[in-house]
């Protein structure tokens, strides 16, 4: 689609100025002094670049400008480490996939009236009939255009005013695992779906035949879009097991509790240098891959974001030796296996509801253990 290509060509040309002015002349180029190149660039180009909304555009310097703050990021962060930063990289065509609009320039929506179908506009585009799937609250801020493989979506992003939920008088600490997913203070839990296992064997047989197939034939196209579709079900899953979750939460919790969790540095690989190779690799391996298929982060934040519109209170408490301390007396644990930690007063206690509880108390809820309403 011409509104994507020409907008990842801006992206790439922005991101070979700032590169070219650091590598010829030390100049940091920053989004400020792209965006007031935007002007000049549009006339030069009225056919091109010149069709486009401006504040679309802007929106597509302030994307590199994320990227490139988040490298900076992880250059403070390696500062004394063995550790390769990757820079930020040029983008295809193929893997540009979406282009953000401020409502009311250069886009608008038109809600359903009635009837399955609403409208998009957007600049240099048109107006695109749209499947509203739910009604759409609130003053629309802004409209994202966004391609998966074959599908188009746009994403209506509103803003709209709290409305508190009725008190429930249960307040709980939450701790997230793998074995199991939750598991709140008062004991509930909830079990972990791992959506990645059940679908691995899919996912490496299509993988393993796009590899065998001739580049650039129709089979492998094919296959690829199969894999796409594969990972574009398997993140559904995962969101939706997420949302129903945490709305069950917020509907019954005043405050919640959850660990402060890092899980990029949780998620770090073991493999080391080669002076110094990691230990267990294969085992740190497997961790990586349940802990990112939990998903804790993005569960986080659909939960903050549900709670802040409920009017319910996410508290976020340090993570370091939640499940190794006891709950009752504060003694440090042992943990003879991953599911039971064991106090020298108190004896064997669930690790995952020993930590929920931890957190709790961290949170200031006190035990946690009050019954759901």
């Amino acid at each position: 689609m011409r509104l994507l290509a020409d907008h990842c060509d801006l992206y790439n040309a922005a991101l070979a100025e700032r590169r070219e002015a650091w590598r010829m002349r030390n100049v940091s180029v920053r989004y400020g002094d792209q965006s007031a190149q935007l002007k000049e660039i549009r006339a030069a180009d009225p056919d091109g670049q010149g069709r486009h909304s401006f504040t679309a555009q802007q929106q597509t310097l302030r994307r590199l400008n994320v990227a490139f703050a988040a490298y900076f990021r992880r250059v403070r962060a390696a500062e004394g480490k063995d550790w390769r930063v990757g820079y930020p990289r040029f983008k295809p065509y193929q893997r540009f996939d979406q282009v953000l609009f401020v409502a009311g320039d250069g886009a608008k929506w038109e809600p359903a009236d009635g009837s399955r179908w609403a409208s998009a506009s957007f600049q240099a585009v048109g107006r695109v009939k749209t499947s509203q799937h739910r009604l759409v609250v609130g003053r629309v801020k802004t409209l994202q255009l966004k391609r998966e493989g074959r599908r188009w979506y746009v994403i209506v992003v509103t803003e709209t005013e709290t409305v508190p939920l009725p008190t429930t008088g249960r307040a709980v600490g939450v701790d997230v695992g793998v074995a199991r997913f939750l598991t709140t203070s008062d004991g509930e839990m909830v079990a972990n779906p791992r959506f990645l296992d059940a679908a691995q064997e899919r996912l490496v047989d299509l993988q393993r035949r796009k590899q065998r197939a001739r580049p650039g034939s129709g089979n492998r196209r094919r296959l690829r879009r199969a894999l796409a579709k594969e990972w574009r079900k398997l993140r559904n899953q995962r969101r939706d097991f997420h949302h129903k979750t945490a709305r069950g939460l917020v509907d019954s919790c005043d405050t919640i509790a959850l660990e402060d969790l890092r899980v990029a540095a949780m998620t770090a690989s073991a493999v080391g240098t080669v002076g110094t190779p990691g230990r267990n690799v294969a085992q740190k391996a497997g961790l990586n891959r349940s802990i990112l298929d939990a998903g804790w982060g993005q569960f986080t934040s659909i939960l903050a974001a549900k709670a802040e519109s409920a009017g319910r209170r996410v508290v976020l408490v340090h993570p370091g030796r939640t499940s190794m301390d006891c709950h009752a007396c504060g003694t440090g644990c042992v943990r003879p296996r991953q599911d039971t930690v064991v106090c020298p007063v108190h004896g064997e206690l669930d690790a995952d509801l020993n930590g929920a509880r931890n957190i709790a108390t961290r949170a200031g809820l006190g035990s946690g253990q009050a019954s759901a309403a």
